[in-house]
């Protein structure tokens, strides 16, 4: 989950910030020079918010921009602590504590506010089991996302939202889980799609599109080797 904000004009972190994009990671960062250090940080922190490995190259990534953009690198580390948080990866004790503080910090920046949002609903939602306060931080998200035009945000507010309109509305919420497939492939977010694929083909009933969803979805998560949702499919 990344924002455009952090990469700055020029051909090669263009080129960087597709192929990132597309879930070339590895390939994105030989293009990167070297005092490209949020474009290197925010990559390496997606890679391994994705394939789980890797943490301590993102973690030495994110220190490197501390000087330089201290709240940026402090919403990056945020990430990190949430994907330890979340996947049980040896959370550290005061990981929950310092990644709210930090995304937090992050709201008041206009770079990184939609996106800061996002993460603490993210954080109410799966780490403090607190639906209400979730709820409303992706719609501030959503809102912000149109905002500011920013459609990766909007395709991550859909899906959330849409996942907790199933239970009241449920036709409503797959169209948000739909909308959310259709912007990130529109994106060429790949790894992103993927998820989207799944989580779309589990609310449908079985099948060809369902089938055909999960299929591109598992093709995808193998190429690119999106741990976790391997271990979704």
């Amino acid at each position: 989950m990344m924002t455009d904000a952090t990469y700055t004009p020029g051909s090669g972190t263009t080129v960087a910030r597709m192929l990132h994009r597309a879930g070339r990671w590895d390939e994105a960062l030989a293009l990167l020079s070297a005092d490209a250090l949020a474009e290197r940080a925010e990559i390496l922190v997606d890679r391994h918010w994705w394939r789980l490995d890797g943490e301590a190259a993102a973690e030495e990534a994110v220190g490197a921009l501390v000087p330089s953009d201290p709240v940026l690198a402090g919403f990056l580390r945020a990430q990190v602590r949430y994907t330890r948080l979340l996947f049980g990866l040896d959370p550290r004790a005061d990981d929950l504590r310092r990644a709210r503080e930090d995304f937090t910090a992050a709201t008041a920046d206009a770079r990184l506010s939609g996106w800061a949002v996002f993460w603490l609903g993210v954080l109410a939602d799966n780490v403090d089991g607190d639906p209400g306060t979730a709820g409303t931080a992706y719609q501030q998200a959503m809102e912000q996302a149109r905002k500011q035009g920013d459609t990766l945000l909007e395709s991550y507010g859909a899906r959330h939202i849409g996942a907790r309109l199933l239970e009241r509305d449920r036709e409503e919420g797959i169209t948000r889980l739909r909308r959310s497939y259709h912007l990130r492939a529109a994106l060429g977010a790949r790894p992103q799609t993927a998820a989207a694929a799944l989580t779309l083909a589990g609310e449908l009933p079985p099948g060809a599109e369902a089938d055909q969803l999960r299929e591109a979805a598992a093709l995808t998560a193998r190429e690119l080797e999106l741990t976790w949702l391997l271990r979704a499919l």
